[in-house]
C-alpha cells in the first residue's frame, strides 16, 4: 500500500469513493454528491490530498485543508473515505498517519476533527491510538441518514 498525492486520473475513483460516505450518511456532513466537475474542482482547492493505492487501485483517499482562516489558519483539518469493499485493513490508519506528516510539512501547528459523529467507534478508536485528545461531545450534533440524531466528537492533536 503506497500512500501518495492524488493526480488527476485519481479523481473518478475519489469521487467514486467520497460519494459512498456521503451516500451512507453516517460520518460525512455533506448532503450533495460530487461529479467528476465538482469533484475535480473540490480536491484541487484542498491543501493536500492523498490517496491510498494499492498496487494501482485507489482504496482509499483524504483530503486536508485549514479548519478556519486568519489567526486560527494553523489549525488544520481532513476528512478520509475508504472504499467499502476495502474497510477493516488498516487503510484508515495510513492515511491519517500519512495526514498528519503533510500537515506539519505544510506548516499547520494542530489538527482538529470538529464532527467525529459518536457511533463512528472505529475512526474514534483509531484517533485516540494515534494521540488525539477528545475535548468534548456536541448533543445530538450529526443529522443521520435515518433522520436520527447521534452526538459528534471534537478532537485535537498537536502536531
Amino acid at each position: 500500500m503506497q500512500i501518495r498525492n492524488y493526480c488527476e486520473t485519481d479523481v473518478p475513483t475519489m469521487v467514486r469513493i467520497w460519494n459512498e460516505v456521503i451516500e451512507e450518511g453516517v460520518a460525512f456532513p455533506q448532503l450533495d454528491f460530487l461529479d467528476e466537475e465538482s469533484g475535480k474542482a473540490f480536491f484541487a482547492t484542498q491543501t493536500y490530498c492523498a490517496v491510498a493505492d494499492d498496487n494501482g487501485t485507489v482504496v482509499g483517499l483524504y483530503i486536508l485543508h485549514p479548519n478556519n482562516i486568519g489567526r486560527c489558519g494553523h489549525i488544520a483539518n481532513a476528512s478520509y473515505a475508504i472504499d467499502s469493499v476495502c474497510r477493516g485493513k488498516h487503510i484508515g490508519e495510513q492515511l491519517v498517519s500519512d495526514c498528519l506528516n503533510q500537515a506539519k510539512e505544510h506548516g499547520f501547528k494542530l489538527m482538529q476533527f470538529n464532527a467525529v459523529v459518536e457511533n463512528n467507534v472505529h475512526a474514534r478508536h483509531l484517533y485516540e491510538r494515534l494521540g488525539f485528545v477528545m475535548l468534548g461531545t456536541i448533543p445530538n450534533g450529526f443529522w443521520m441518514r435515518d433522520g436520527t440524531y447521534q452526538n459528534i466528537c471534537l478532537y485535537y492533536y498537536v502536531l
